[in-house]
């Protein structure tokens, strides 16, 4: 049985990043242009909000670059303000000696053009991260990866490390179905929404019991009626498009929310059911690109989902900047 919910209004709360932003990011943290923002509860009474691909002073103004520009692959900022109508307030950074954010997750050698983060988790007072290691980028919503992985911090998020036995390679001509991936909890096992390379396949699911999380081998997959060893196994559980996904639980509807971008219909959509296995209520949009040209993201915070207003972060390619968004959510038909 599926559940069905619509957004009902969604409004811009607040310009997170960048000049002109509430937290000033360009002058207290040398942060003029950056995307994604990806939210969790770090357990320390702290939002942890991770950034991609970041740019400071020399910054082309439009998109990412040029490379010159200051550019990390990845910042780490925290939060821990609870009215977000006044916007997501950023506390501070992990920083570098300057005073400006510093790159958390480190790059590789090789074909890499940057580490990009996916999703984070909070788990016995450790920090994890789904990252993927891009090779190179292709048309708008395509790119190809070298592998992901889920890199652990013990320190509260100032130092990482990225355990090789924590990875999921892809290899030419096999496209993982877990290069980008979604965590969730529930119970004693940690959940991974996975998708392929790019913004155009559909989402599968794996769980691992939580003191396994940095085992890949250890990771069960869902193959429509139950979990199996093997990643081949495991089939859809949402129909695609599926860009970058955030999924959590909401309490006041009593169930589960999945917010990901729909590259076909150039649109965040909201997507809702009862179990992480689904079935999944189709996606209903809840930013579309006609309101917010070039949207991608949609990361749900997760101290907003105990009533029916939800926030996320919402990525614009121009500005190149994140902002909050509130969505009034209503039971549907």
């Amino acid at each position: 049985m599926s559940v069905r919910l619509v957004p009902e209004v969604t409004t811009q709360i607040a310009t997170v990043t960048g000049a002109g932003s509430v937290n000033r990011t360009d002058e207290r943290f040398g942060i003029l242009a950056t995307d994604l923002g990806i939210l969790w509860d770090g357990g320390d009474g702290r939002v942890f909000v991770l950034f991609g691909d970041t740019y400071g002073r020399g910054w082309g103004g439009n998109g990412a670059g040029p490379p010159d520009a200051d550019w990390r692959c990845n910042v780490l900022a925290f939060s821990s303000n609870r009215d977000l109508d006044r916007g997501l307030l950023l506390d501070d950074v992990v920083a570098r000696p300057d005073g400006g954010a510093t790159q958390v997750i480190a790059s590789g050698s090789g074909r890499e053009a940057t580490i990009i983060p996916n999703s984070g988790i909070a788990v016995d007072g450790n920090q994890f991260v789904h990252y993927m290691s891009v090779r190179e980028w292709g048309r708008p919503g395509t790119w190809r990866t070298n592998y992901s992985g889920v890199a652990v911090s013990t320190d509260g998020g100032v130092t990482w490390a990225k355990p090789r036995a924590a990875r999921w390679s892809n290899k030419w001509g096999r496209n993982s179905r877990f290069q980008i991936g979604a965590f969730a909890r529930s119970g004693e096992h940690v959940y991974l929404f996975g998708t392929t390379q790019g913004r155009f396949g559909p989402g599968y699911l794996a769980r691992v019991h939580t003191a396994d999380i940095l085992r890949s081998s250890a990771y069960e997959y869902w193959t429509g009626r139950e979990w199996a060893g093997h990643e081949s196994s495991a089939v859809p559980v949402l129909d695609g498009p599926v860009g970058e996904l955030s999924v959590a639980y909401n309490v006041h509807f009593g169930c589960w929310l999945a917010m990901h971008l729909d590259e076909d219909r150039a649109a965040i959509v909201l997507r809702a059911a009862e179990e992480l296995t689904g079935p999944w209520s189709p996606g209903e949009v809840v930013v579309s690109g006609r309101d917010h040209p070039a949207l991608y993201g949609g990361y749900l915070h997760p101290w907003a989902l105990d009533g029916p207003d939800i926030y996320f972060l919402l990525s614009q390619w121009e500005p190149y900047n994140v902002f909050l968004m509130r969505s009034r959510l209503i039971q549907g038909d």
